[in-house]
């Protein structure tokens, strides 16, 4: 029997990358983009997105309730693990590393020298939880 995952989608579908729409995400700084790819992010269920950060942008250390899987699509991303952001303790991971952020797991990444785009699978509904209120972009703009 096969089960569908995706309760509105009963034909196959490919996404080239010409076809991708990118936008804003107000949890993240002004110029991050992220593009839905599969599945209602903030609905109960799988998805995947894609989230393009340009060079010199860092998201600051926060955590999400949900388990994520990251894969690097293009670029380099420097990810670290903690309640602050500690630029020692970065792991740089290039095109095609995948990481694994348990949720509630605090951690925090950087485009430290160029611009990276890296593909997120996890179940919604989305969340992000800042660490320091004072780093939330939706805090800052409200």
């Amino acid at each position: 029997m096969l089960r569908r995952n995706q309760s509105d989608t009963a034909e196959f579908v490919a996404i080239v990358p010409e076809q991708i729409q990118w936008h804003p995400f107000d949890a993240f700084p002004g110029r991050v983009r992220i593009a839905i790819l599969v599945g209602h992010p903030a609905e109960p269920g799988p998805y995947v997105v894609r989230i393009k950060v340009p060079a010199g942008t860092k998201i600051m250390p926060h955590r999400n309730p949900q388990d994520r899987i990251y894969t690097v699509m293009s670029g380099e991303l420097s990810i670290g693990r903690g309640e602050k952001f500690d630029e020692a303790s970065l792991t740089t991971c290039g095109r095609g590393s995948v990481i694994v952020v348990p949720g509630a797991v605090s951690h925090f990444y950087w485009a430290r020298s160029d611009e990276f785009i890296m593909q997120m699978t996890a179940v919604g509904p989305i969340a992000v939880e800042y660490v320091d209120p004072e780093h939330d972009p939706r805090e800052r703009d409200s």
